[in-house]
């Protein structure tokens, strides 16, 4: 290709985002200059917290306006004047909704190399930052302990799919939230959740009452709104609240109110912590070396939702908040432009 297509944020989105928050751009591929390396891009992770980015600052500061639309992503480097990175390499890191990316390396998500060999899509999702993220937050911050009842919201997601399955091999009971028939079965038939709440056709607080009779030890939270208020309002004494996203929250055009029952922590001397995974990257070879045991050894079950075109970004995005997706976001653009090292494949 001699074309370089984008995606750029063309303004803030109100509600839902539409293509007509970003435009379409078609430049030259960029020349390498001294001490960059050209990457092609491979695989766009989508994420929640994207659609953040593109309206406020939260941990990283706000796209701004023109700014190719900030993604994770996996691609292959195709030239290099940089020490260290060899064309026919697999890399990660902070790529971008477009076709190329010239960089040193360097930014709000640096680019690092993946190891050779491993499954692509695999590496994106529960060996990616997606497994890291359901490590840290689950077994640092939640701190689960044996026979202790762990709840978790947007339980058939990238994240919370894992957070229950590493719950039920560290022998917590596990109640996952999901939307839809179809997901409910996969957790609870091949994912191994104990029970399963489906949001969409049963009152979550009523059913979290059945569920969890003796209360809950440990909710997980990927969704906010009224499902964290449901679980606070079952909250165990000494119970503990992990705040991994609030999805339900990125669309709204303001702020909503903050849970009703957050008393329940008073009542019930309950904690409730939020986290990064970026804090906790320095220790990603020991959250990945867990998990890739764990899936050799049938232990933890994943799926990815691959969808493709560059073109189809918005859309697949949207996905997460439609509840379209099973398992991890993926959006493929290309396949790998070089022949990979150590047969290293892209799934």
């Amino acid at each position: 290709m001699t074309k370089n297509r984008q995606w750029r944020l063309a303004r803030r989105p109100r509600g839902t985002i539409s293509e007509a928050d970003f435009s379409w751009a078609e430049e030259p591929v960029p020349s390498v200059g001294e001490g960059q390396f050209l990457v092609r891009n491979l695989y766009l992770s989508m994420d929640p917290t994207q659609r953040g980015w593109m309206s406020r600052d939260t941990y990283i500061p706000a796209m701004a306006i023109g700014d190719v639309v900030r993604s994770f992503g996996v691609g292959q480097v195709v030239g290099s004047r940089r020490d260290g990175y060899r064309p026919g390499e697999i890399v990660q890191g902070g790529v971008g909704w477009q076709d190329y990316l010239l960089t040193d390396g360097s930014g709000p998500l640096p680019i690092s190399k993946l190891p050779a060999g491993v499954d692509i899509p695999l590496a994106m999702s529960v060996l990616g930052l997606t497994g890291i993220t359901a490590y840290f937050g689950l077994l640092e911050v939640g701190r689960p302990r044996a026979g202790e009842t762990l709840v978790v919201s947007g339980a058939a997601g990238a994240t919370g799919s894992v957070v229950g399955q590493v719950g039920k091999i560290h022998g917590c009971r596990v109640v996952g939230i999901a939307g839809g028939p179809e997901k409910c079965a996969w957790l609870t038939d091949e994912a191994g959740f104990d029970a399963v709440i489906d949001y969409r056709a049963e009152r979550v607080d009523r059913r979290l009452g059945e569920l969890c009779p003796d209360g809950i030890d440990l909710f997980f939270d990927n969704v906010g709104g009224e499902i964290l208020d449901a679980a606070l309002a079952h909250l165990a004494m000494r119970g503990r609240v992990v705040i991994c996203g609030a999805i339900s929250a990125y669309n709204e055009k303001a702020p909503p109110p903050g849970p009703r029952n957050y008393l329940s922590l008073l009542v019930q001397r309950g904690r409730m912590e939020g986290f990064i995974i970026l804090d906790y990257m320095d220790r990603a070879g020991e959250a990945v070396a867990a998990l890739s045991q764990w899936v050799q050894e049938g232990k933890l079950r994943h799926e990815e939702d691959i969808q493709e075109g560059l073109e189809n970004a918005p859309a697949t995005l949207n996905r997460l908040f439609e509840g379209k997706n099973r398992g991890k976001q993926l959006l493929k653009i290309a396949d790998p432009p070089m022949p990979l090292p150590v047969e290293q494949t892209g799934g």
